[in-house]
């Protein structure tokens, strides 16, 4: 069975809208798939009836997160109650933080004399979408200043850059229990993906382990052979569900459906997990 956990429609930062998204996993040839649209699950509401039955749709979300040091972290929620106000009101705060965020990084990027402003941003979005950088650099192409997605993060939008600015969003343990509480399962994102920049060291994911953590998302392509080893050293060590997925953004990245996946008795342990949907 062949079942990719990580995804993204335009209602964040991916290039295709949901039923494009499905339809694209279909083509595939994935049994299921989860939409993890960053703290938003509108797009899962707009396909979760819609699936043929060759294919099924998980509900997801990928949750930001920032530790107390401003790291970025992302927890991926799966299977949680999509009415809970808690979790809901929690993402949809950080998307209306992401808005006064973008406009200071496109501040800096004036500043150094880039002919960018924020309404060029919001012209890459669709009404509604969770406003990232990915948008941004869809609009610095559209200007001219880069080429491609990949040459707006490595010159300009990666996290050691001086542009750079951190989100403001629920610390990664406030986000497990948010959902956790909300009958999800909460599985950490490419936590050791050193090519993204600043990662989280073993020690403090230990940590997070101990606030609830359910999994790790270990067969992601940002993770090299040696951390996926550490990494299923700490899952076979703590008991911890191990995912995995494409990360897929559309055209947006190189990312391919199916290229990363779960295997099904790790799927069936989320699903006895679950609190809520089933």
């Amino acid at each position: 069975m062949r079942i990719d956990l990580h995804t993204h429609s335009n209602e964040s930062d991916g290039t295709e809208t949901p039923l494009e998204l499905l339809d694209s996993a279909i083509k595939a040839g994935l049994d299921l798939f989860a939409l993890t649209d960053h703290d938003s699950i509108a797009g899962w509401h707009q396909i979760k009836d819609k699936a043929p039955a060759s294919i099924e749709i998980a509900l997801g979300a990928e949750v930001s997160c920032q530790t107390l040091e401003a790291l970025s972290v992302h927890m991926l929620g799966y299977l949680f109650n999509p009415d809970d106000k808690a979790l809901i009101d929690s993402m949809n705060e950080t998307r209306t933080n992401r808005i006064t965020r973008m406009e200071r990084i496109v501040a800096r990027l004036q500043e150094a004399g880039m002919d960018i402003t924020v309404d060029d941003v919001y012209a890459e979005t669709i009404e509604g979408a969770t406003v990232g950088r990915p948008h941004l650099a869809d609009a610095m192409i559209r200007k001219g200043i880069v080429a491609d997605r990949s040459e707006a993060f490595e010159t300009y939008l990666h996290n050691r850059s001086k542009y750079y600015i951190p989100d403001a969003s629920p610390t990664p343990e406030a986000a497990i229990t948010l959902i956790k509480n909300a009958g999800g399962v909460a599985i950490i994102a490419h936590p050791f993906a050193s090519l993204r920049g600043r990662i989280i060291s073993a020690q403090y994911l230990e940590s997070l382990i101990g606030a609830g953590l359910d999994g790790i998302e270990i067969n992601h392509r940002d993770h090299n052979d040696g951390e996926r080893e550490e990494l299923s050293h700490l899952a076979k060590r703590y008991g911890l569900l191990v995912t995995g997925g494409s990360d897929y953004h559309g055209t947006g990245k190189v990312n391919r459906l199916g290229e990363n996946l779960t295997d099904l008795s790790q799927w069936e342990k989320i699903k006895e997990r679950a609190g809520s949907l089933k």
